[in-house]
């Protein structure tokens, strides 16, 4: 599926700042596809592996559809449990950075009523939160949802094996008729498809399916590590098999930033290749690297795409790919 740039995608210019703020140049192909769709007003079937991107594929059009003037809940994400919450809520006040007066709320079991009660009081029009806590909510009217444009359904088929199912019912049946819903699930099993048949109109199914990437001759080996130990892996990785050329890609150019200062402060002959760069310089450094003055090329997927350069020892993967 083909991608497109952020700023092709219709979004307004806070949100694209927020996005570029967060160093992406590119969306991913499910953020490419449901984008524009959700911008329209569909009803939405996403599918895809996790991993592509799709909480920004959903939370992009969330924040562009809220109203910051309306101090009401207008959006609701309900996902399967707090840590998803969470994540969740943090990748939006993240991409609602520069929109005024939009504020996001988790709201979840296991944390005190009183601040999730100041929030709502406050006014939070984004509410992301798991099933049994917005229905305890509902129940005592501290939750309103006459306001919401939009409903999503994070990992719906994980909510429904956790018995949600019911829960889902009752929160759709009061919300407005007139909103958009939005399922994102990474398989539909009848219950779900029953659901979408219930509860939306239309829907667009977007689907992005994981692409056979691989090429037969190289090997392919994933660590499985903490967030804090990645450098020491990378560097220990480096010194084991002896790595004379390599590629690291990140998914930001602020990583490529701090990962390329890392491997130098350690010794390490590295330089970096991102959208931030000059032609001229991205040029200069890819002759570094072509004539081994580098052993080591820092970069994004986007500014090392099409590179083609002999003799390359490993690709490392420092974060994990959208897709492939």
């Amino acid at each position: 599926m083909q991608k497109k740039l952020f700023s092709e995608l219709g979004l307004v210019p806070e949100i694209l700042k927020a996005i570029e703020r967060m160093g992406f140049e590119e969306a991913s192909p499910i953020q490419s596809a449901a984008i524009p769709v959700l911008l329209e007003g569909a009803d939405v079937v996403g599918q895809s592996q996790t991993g592509s991107g799709k909480t920004a594929a959903f939370g992009i059009p969330a924040i562009q559809c809220v109203d910051a003037s309306i101090r009401a809940p207008q959006v609701l994400i309900l996902c399967p449990t707090r840590e998803l919450a969470v994540q969740v809520a943090e990748e939006i006040a993240k991409l609602a950075f520069f929109k005024r007066g939009v504020r996001e709320l988790p709201i979840y079991g296991g944390q005190s009523y009183e601040r999730q009660f100041k929030g709502l009081h406050a006014g939070a029009q984004i509410i992301i939160g798991t099933p049994g806590r917005v229905m305890d909510h509902l129940e005592r009217k501290s939750l309103k949802l006459d306001q919401i444009k939009m409903v999503i359904l994070d990992e719906a088929d994980r909510m429904l094996d956790m018995g949600f199912v019911d829960d889902i019912k009752t929160i759709l049946r009061q919300a407005p008729e007139k909103r958009q819903t939005v399922f994102f699930s990474a398989t539909i099993p009848r219950p779900i498809q029953q659901l979408i048949q219930t509860f939306t109109h239309n829907p667009v199914n977007v689907r992005v399916e994981a692409e056979a990437m691989t090429v037969p001759a190289i090997e392919q080996v994933y660590y499985e590590v903490d967030r804090r130990s990645k450098l020491e892996v990378l560097c220990r990785l480096i010194d084991l098999e002896d790595v004379k050329l390599a590629i690291i890609f990140c998914a930001t150019k602020m990583m490529v930033d701090e990962l390329t200062e890392h491997l130098i402060a350690r010794g390490y002959g590295a330089d970096k290749l991102h959208g931030d760069m000059t032609q001229a310089m991205r040029e200069r450094v890819m002759g570094r690297f072509r004539k081994r003055k580098v052993e080591f090329l820092v970069a994004t997927v986007v500014a090392a795409r099409g590179l083609d350069v002999d003799g390359i020892d490993i690709v490392f993967n420092y974060d994990l790919p959208h897709d492939g």
